[in-house]
C-alpha cells in the first residue's frame, strides 16, 4: 500500500493505493493551524477506511503547502507535479488542468505521460480562489457551499468588474444596497472568476481535453461559468479534491526501492 497526502491551506487529503494504483481509501480533513496533526488525522482516517494500519504502508509522499510536515515521509513532491500525475491516472486523455484551491489557483498543461509541460500559478492574492468565494459569501451572509446552487437560479448576471478580493467585496456590498438579487450577484462573481481562470489558460495555451480539480470544482455555478468558455471535452473527477493526494500516492509507488 502506498499513501499520498496533500496538505493544503484549507484541507488535508490522503489517498491510499495498491500496486495497481487502485484507490483503497481516502480521507479529507480540515488543515487548521497544525499541519502535522492534520496529516496524522488524515492518515489515520484513510487507513481506517482502507481497513489497514499505518504499518501496512510501504511509503508515503507528501505534497501541498505543508508537505514538510508529513510524518515518516521519505519524499515530497510539488503539488503541480502531483496534480498532473493524479489527473493522468483518472483521465489519461486530459492535457490541461484548472485547479482551484483554497489560497491559489493554477493551470497546468500535461504531457501524454502525466508529467508537467508548463504551468501558471496565482498564489500572490486570493483572486479566483476558494478564499475569494468565502469572502464574497460572508459579504452576502450566505454559507459558501450554497453559492453554486443559488447562482444556477439567477435570471440574469450582475457584472462584477473587479476580481480583487477587496474591491470585489465592496462591489458586492454596493449591489446588495441597490437591491440586486443575491443569486444574480453570485452569478456575476462566478462569471468574473471564470474569465480570470480562462486568462490563465490562455497564457499557457489551451490544449484539450480540460479537467477541473480542487475543492471549488464542487461549485456547480462556477463549473457552468467555466464551461461556457470550453468545448464539450471538459472533465471533473468524481472527487476533485483528492487529485493531488492521488498523484502523490502514485509517486510513492513509482519511487519505492525494490
Amino acid at each position: 500500500m502506498f499513501l499520498g497526502i496533500d496538505i493544503g491551506s484549507v484541507s488535508t487529503d490522503a489517498v491510499l493505493i495498491d500496486d495497481d494504483c487502485n484507490i483503497k481509501g481516502y480521507s479529507i480533513v480540515k488543515s487548521g493551524f497544525d499541519y502535522k496533526e492534520a496529516a496524522n488525522r488524515a492518515i489515520e482516517e484513510g487507513c481506517r477506511i482502507a481497513g489497514i494500519t499505518e504499518k501496512d504502508i510501504t511509503k508515503i509522499v507528501g505534497t501541498g503547502y505543508g508537505r514538510k510536515s508529513v510524518p515518516s515521509s521519505c519524499r515530497s513532491v510539488t503539488e503541480i507535479s502531483c496534480h498532473a500525475m493524479g489527473i493522468h491516472q483518472i483521465f489519461p486523455e486530459v492535457r490541461t488542468i484548472i485547479d482551484i484551491g483554497g489560497q491559489d489557483s493554477k493551470v497546468i498543461r500535461v504531457f501524454e505521460d502525466g508529467f508537467v509541460e508548463t504551468f501558471v500559478m496565482n498564489d500572490k492574492c486570493a483572486a479566483g480562489t476558494g478564499r475569494f468565494l468565502e469572502v464574497m459569501a460572508q459579504a452576502m451572509g450566505i454559507e459558501v457551499y450554497r453559492l453554486g446552487e443559488l447562482s444556477l437560479t439567477a435570471k440574469k448576471v450582475q457584472a462584477i468588474s473587479s476580481i480583487c478580493t477587496v474591491f470585489a467585496e465592496s462591489e458586492v456590498i454596493s449591489r446588495i444596497a441597490q437591491g440586486c438579487p443575491k443569486e444574480e450577484i453570485i452569478a456575476g462573481i462566478h462569471k468574473a472568476i471564470g474569465e480570470r481562470l480562462m486568462s490563465m489558460v490562455n497564457s499557457v495555451g489551451l490544449k484539450g481535453p480540460v479537467a477541473l480539480t480542487g475543492g471549488v470544482a464542487k461549485n456547480q455555478g462556477l463549473i457552468q461559468a467555466i464551461s461556457r468558455h470550453l468545448e464539450d471535452n471538459f472533465y471533473i473527477p468524481q472527487e476533485p479534491q483528492i487529485v493531488g493526494a492521488l498523484g502523490a500516492a502514485i509517486y510513492a509507488k513509482n519511487h519505492t526501492d525494490k
